[in-house]
Formats: structure tokens, sequence, C-alpha cells
């Protein structure tokens, strides 16, 4: 998709640094299913990141690879092996020991599904002492909940549906997991419900290894421009995302 935004050029230099081969490798992570929404005919990702990153390209007159990864777990642990050049997922504080984070392009809310006949009733009620919380290991949510939580037990699972499998066959008091996701899980558990709010807003931006930290500044200045000019509304409107926001203004 094409996009023009009056950004000042990159320096040659650090263009060179970023992408030396002329190629830019774009790492996606392809679990994430409101931001990699559709597969193209050659069943390579499409959706809001893969064209964030294809407007980068474009910006820097770079061929574009899709590098794709099952999991953001997998994609950060390669952020010092030269993998891949830039990265499009959720800013977490542990990932930002081996990636340069920009701003937030888009948000994403997350929040708690218990079962039939919980007596919680809000986000804080879920952090108790005998409590159980199934989560998906290393994604963005489950990361912050790692932080956060002081008194329940979290139970991590090898993947969103690995969770909802693992909460599914009972003995836990909440599932964790984006907003958008348990709004289908919810209607295949009779009796559970969402709880209202949310326990983070996942925040997407734009990663590259602290090996490449100088393009940092640049990346940054066009995910201003994607959310100023509209484009990243744009794209969410065009991919029909539900559950998916254009970041506000850091």
């Amino acid at each position: 998709m094409p996009f023009h935004v009056d950004l000042a050029p990159m320096a040659s230099e650090i263009r060179h640094a970023l992408a030396p081969n002329g190629t830019l490798r774009a790492a996606i992570n392809m679990s994430n299913f409101l931001l990699v929404s559709a597969r193209t005919p050659e069943n390579g990702p499409a959706g809001v990141s893969p064209d964030m990153a294809a407007a980068i390209a474009a910006c820097l007159d770079l061929k574009l690879e899709y590098v794709t990864y099952p999991n953001p777990g997998a994609l950060a642990d390669l952020a010092g092996s030269d993998a891949w050049d830039i990265a499009l997922i959720g800013a977490e504080p542990q990932r930002a020991a081996a990636i340069a984070f920009t701003s937030a392009y888009s948000e994403i809310e997350a929040t708690y599904l218990v079962p039939a006949g919980s007596p919680i009733q809000g986000i804080d009620d879920v952090d108790v002492k005998g409590h159980r919380i199934a989560v998906a290991e290393r994604t963005a949510y489950g990361l912050c909940l790692d932080r956060k939580i002081a008194k329940a037990e979290l139970v991590h699972a090898p993947g969103v549906d690995a969770s909802f499998d693992l909460f599914a066959a009972g003995g836990f008091d909440a599932l964790a997991g984006l907003r958008a996701r348990l709004v289908s899980d919810v209607e295949n558990l009779p009796g559970a419900r969402l709880l209202e709010g949310r326990f983070m807003t996942v925040q997407q931006a734009i990663g590259v290894p602290k090996a490449k930290q100088a393009a940092a500044a640049w990346l940054e200045s066009f995910v201003q421009a994607a959310r100023r000019q509209g484009f990243v509304a744009e794209l969410i409107e065009t991919y029909g995302v539900k559950g998916l926001s254009v970041a506000k203004e850091a």
C-alpha cells in the first residue's frame, strides 16, 4: 500500500546500517490475529503490521522481506542474531533489553475471562491468593502479568490456543488475553463472562535490534507521521479489524 509522508530522509549511513543489502527484513509475529489478519495468495502475511513494514520500506526505497515467527517470544529471542532489521511487536520492558522501540502505532486491550459462577466482579478481584490464572507465555500481556501479579498463581501455556484449552479444562479462576480474542472464546464456554475494564493496553510498536539503534529516531518520526496523518487508522479500517485502535500520542 503506497504511503507518502513529509519526513526528512534517513541519513545514508544509517540507512545502510539498517539494511546493508538493500532489503529491509521485517519480523512479523504471525500469532497476532489483529495485526496479521489475512494471507497473501502465496500464504505470506497481510494486515496492519505487514502494511506498516511495507510503508517503511517504501519510504526508504528498500526492497522488503518478511521474516515470520509463530509467536512474539521466538521473534524477540533473535534480536541479537542479525535475523531481522525491524520488528513489529508489542513493546515490553523485558524486550527492551535487546530491542529499541518507537512509541506505539496501535494498541489492544487485554482483560480477563472468568468461568461460570465466578464471584469475581472486577479486574482488581483477580490477583488474590489462591486464584489461578491461565495465560499464554511470552505474550506482551503475559509479560505484563509476570511483573504485576503478586498474589495469584500464573500458569503459562505455550500459546494463545493452549491457554484457552488449559482454562477450559477447569481449575482456573481467570483466563488472561486480548479482549478481541476473549470475545470469541466466551461464546464457547457457557456461563463464562468477560470482565469490564482492562489490566493493560498492549502497545504495538516498531523495534530495531540495539545494534541498529541509530535508526530508531527516524522510525519514531515515521510512526508519529503514520498516526497523525491517518495511515494507521486507514489500515485498521481497510482490514476491518475490531479491537485494534490507533495508539494515543505519547
